[in-house]
């Protein structure tokens, strides 16, 4: 008699691990600038990402630990056999499989040009492990967004802070949620009846009767604080000088950016937030971008930053404007006015200078605050920064990488009753 024998069904070993747990700790390589590249070997300009380069960063993340059991991963890693080896590859794409049937990345096959076949080694053509190898993917807006959720929820969670509102100000108007003593209605006002108060002065005016008949002066409103809209653009310093010495700037200053996103998206629906990056000239950039920006070129041209931004802030039609600029250099680079580039890497250039500060008394005269983000500590640059602070009456914080998020969360929301209409 044939009998079948039935087990429990334990499931792949690819199947236990939290995607979303891999993806935060997958979160440097997606937005890495170039830092990586100069160990691995990967051009700094190259946007594109392979699938091999993807499985290397899969294995240090399970190398961590936590993501597999701790008995399994030594079984996997501890081993030599060959037959080890082929099991951890085969849970690395099946993690790559899981994170393209979730939404998280898109594979893509680049253009095959395959040469003449007189030119052809004998056997070479349809060489499926150098198709794999050159398969690059794209992390897709899922990603994007849930790396700038958790960045956001790890920075208000340092905060101690759980919630916030909207943009609050001294001003007081009728709406819906109350926030003051009522007064009474005006053409115009939101409809938004204190009951109580309305039923009073009707009470006191025909004495207590039924039916209470309510006149016009009768009527009382709520009063609630005024809400404003803010337009931010945020400039962003991509010259080389972000992921030199030792140290990635650009990389966090991308999570600070889309943190602040995710934050008016969901918090401020009213507020707006415009990204420019500024490196030899300047450039504004789509933020669904951001994650695959990296550094450019060498010299930083603060000055052209601020143009276009102002530029940008004209068309908005929002109760505050301002600018947010992170960076950690010197102004060093000009546009001139036949659109040459003036450059000068060495010191503190007195034209350079100059004409930056005299962008930054514009910004003033329109109405525009500049709150800089200084992610260095060349005390050359202390007097700089500290007179554009002075010029527009903004802020310089000298943070460093690691408290850039916060600084800029406290900054951002504490305008919420410092602006009056």
């Amino acid at each position: 008699m044939k009998y079948i024998r039935y087990s429990r069904y334990t499931g792949e070993p690819a199947d236990e691990v939290d995607l979303q747990e891999l993806i935060k700790r997958l979160g440097d390589f997606f937005l890495q600038s170039g830092f990586e590249s100069q160990y691995y070997g990967v051009s700094e300009f190259d946007p594109e990402q392979t699938m091999e380069m993807l499985r290397q960063a899969i294995l240090r993340a399970l190398a961590e630990g936590d993501l597999l059991p701790e008995d399994l991963m030594e079984e996997l890693t501890q081993a030599s056999s060959g037959k080890s080896e082929e099991q951890l590859r085969e849970l690395v794409d099946r993690l790559i499989e899981r994170l393209m049937q979730e939404g998280y990345i898109n594979g893509q096959m680049p253009p095959q040009v395959t040469p003449p076949p007189d030119k052809m080694q004998r056997g070479s053509a349809g060489s499926q492990r150098d198709a794999q190898n050159e398969t690059r993917f794209e992390i897709t807006d899922k990603t994007i967004d849930f790396l700038g959720f958790r960045t956001l929820k790890d920075l208000l969670g340092s905060l101690g802070k759980s919630s916030f509102g909207r943009h609050d100000t001294r001003e007081l108007a009728t709406g819906v949620e109350s926030g003051g003593a009522s007064r009474a209605y005006e053409f115009g006002d939101t409809l938004n009846l204190d009951i109580s108060a309305t039923l009073f002065n009707a009470v006191r005016r025909e004495g207590a009767h039924v039916p209470i008949e309510i006149d016009y002066p009768d009527l009382m409103v709520h009063q609630c604080e005024y809400q404003s809209s803010c337009a931010t653009v945020l400039m962003l310093d991509c010259s080389h000088s972000m992921i030199l010495y030792g140290e990635d700037r650009f990389t966090p200053a991308k999570r600070v950016a889309l943190a602040l996103s995710h934050l008016i998206r969901t918090q401020y629906p009213g507020d707006s937030l415009h990204l420019v990056l500024f490196h030899d000239s300047a450039e504004e950039v789509p933020l669904g971008e951001l994650a695959r920006v990296q550094v450019g070129p060498y010299y930083t041209n603060t000055r052209e930053g601020l143009r276009l931004a102002q530029r940008i802030l004209s068309q908005q039609k929002k109760d505050m404007r301002q600018i947010v600029m992170i960076t950690d250099g010197k102004p060093s680079a000009l546009t001139l006015e036949d659109g040459r580039i003036y450059k000068n890497a060495f010191g503190l250039d007195p034209l350079v200078v100059t004409q930056t500060l005299e962008e930054v008394a514009k910004c003033r005269k329109s109405g525009i605050m500049i709150n800089t983000f200084m992610l260095a500590s060349d005390y050359s640059l202390v007097h700089f920064v500290q007179k554009v602070a002075e010029i527009c009456r903004g802020k310089a914080y000298f943070t460093t990488p690691y408290t850039l998020g916060q600084y800029l969360l406290m900054d951002y929301m504490s305008k919420k009753t410092r602006h009056i209409h």
